[in-house]
């Protein structure tokens, strides 16, 4: 018996669950792209006919939102300690990093029409953090929509000025800057050229903007801290 054929009877032994089909559809838009996913394509993958998937999930929208909590679940548990903003940053620094591992699962986060079991479930523990740290509900309630997709690790950057995460992703311009825009847009040009990345970031140092992730919400955690102690209701 051939190592090919071995691994089939394998696949055929192993029973289907939507588990597996989660696992397996994540798999397979980590190497090939979401643009990629398609029903026929993971049956392919898990060698059965299409509509044994429908058995484990309704359709493809109920595969994306399965597929969503299977990366959400991958965000380490909240830490213990008695600076609520570090067990906050720790929390959000290891959601970036599971979204690093699936460069496609923002876009099909930002895609979905409500809140999947698995998010609601980490947005309740991350605003349960804010409140055993001090803040008010109603401080809370305004950090929440601060922080936005931050809290699951990603933002929508204004521009950027590095390369992609994803290496199949489009290459950022080389060489240096045109003398024609930099004449045009002084202010940015000086910006570009200002622009520096932490080589000792948690992640690691490259083209992520890893960098000017953590600065913001840095700045976003010592002002909500900033609020807590003053009191701050938004009555005032």
């Amino acid at each position: 018996m051939t190592r090919q054929e071995a691994t089939h009877r394998t696949t055929q032994r192993t029973p289907l669950n939507r588990e597996r089909v989660l696992r397996a559809a994540v798999a397979l838009a980590d190497g090939t792209g979401i643009d990629a996913l398609s029903m026929r394509r993971l049956a392919q993958e898990l060698d059965v006919v299409p509509m044994a998937l429908y058995k484990h999930v309704a359709n493809k929208e109920e595969l994306l939102d399965g597929m969503t909590d299977a990366v959400v679940g991958e965000i380490d548990p909240p830490g213990a300690g008695p600076d609520w903003r570090q067990t906050v940053r720790a929390r959000i620094l290891s959601a970036r990093r599971v979204l690093l591992r699936h460069p496609w699962a923002a876009r099909v986060i930002e895609s979905r029409t409500g809140p999947t079991p698995a998010v609601l479930d980490y947005l309740d523990s991350m605003a349960g953090i804010f409140r055993e740290g001090g803040l008010s509900a109603d401080l809370t309630h305004h950090v929440m929509h601060a922080m936005g997709s931050r809290l699951l690790g990603f933002s929508q950057e204004l521009f950027t000025t590095s390369g992609p995460a994803d290496p199949e992703g489009p290459e950022a311009p080389s060489g240096p800057p045109d003398p024609g825009l930099a004449e045009r847009y002084p202010r940015i040009a000086e910006l570009a050229a200002a622009a520096a990345h932490d080589g000792g970031s948690t992640v690691g140092g490259g083209c992520d903007d890893q960098f000017e992730f953590e600065f913001a919400l840095d700045l976003l955690l010592d002002g909500f801290e900033r609020l807590r102690g003053q009191g701050w209701t938004s009555a005032r």
